[in-house]
């Protein structure tokens, strides 16, 4: 987990857009949905979980929108240029969004804790057997769902 106090920096492959991620990390996970395959090209990408008020970005990412398996929108963040994907927000995790952990500049900041979408995981993907696997999500703490509705920690 990332740290409270702490800052991570990132950013994209050609480095058009950078940022500053603050600590803590609400989660850390390996997801493996179709759409998470079909945005990253491969079985599965990690996230990392923050307030998007934690995220301070330099430069104008591109967005693309969709609809996810519950029916709210998910906008990818990305760089127009490179491509480079940046994080994830959506209309049903509100203020919280997601960060692709290999955008950071030293992504072994990040260990996963859980695997989720397993149900939509490819058969040649494999993972820690240490960390535990969820067919759709793992359950939420209470500083992530008060994340989702805008209310940080220590607020």
């Amino acid at each position: 987990m990332i740290e409270a106090g702490t800052v991570h920096e990132g950013g994209c492959l050609c480095g058009a857009i950078r940022y500053h991620l603050q600590g803590p990390s609400l989660f850390e996970q390996q997801c493996c949905c179709r759409d998470c395959q079909k945005a990253t090209g491969t079985g599965h990408t990690t996230i990392i979980g923050i307030h998007q008020s934690q995220l301070t970005i330099t430069g104008t990412p591109t967005t693309y929108t969709s609809h996810g398996e519950s029916g709210g929108s998910v906008t990818r963040h990305f760089c127009g240029i490179c491509g480079g994907r940046i994080f994830t927000s959506g209309s049903l995790p509100g203020e919280m969004i997601m960060v692709q952990s290999g955008s950071l500049d030293d992504p072994d900041q990040v260990s996963p804790q859980a695997v989720i979408y397993t149900k939509q995981a490819v058969k040649w993907d494999h993972f820690d057997p240490a960390l535990p696997r969820y067919a759709d999500y793992a359950p939420m703490s209470e500083a992530t769902l008060n994340a989702m509705t805008g209310v940080l920690s220590g607020d």
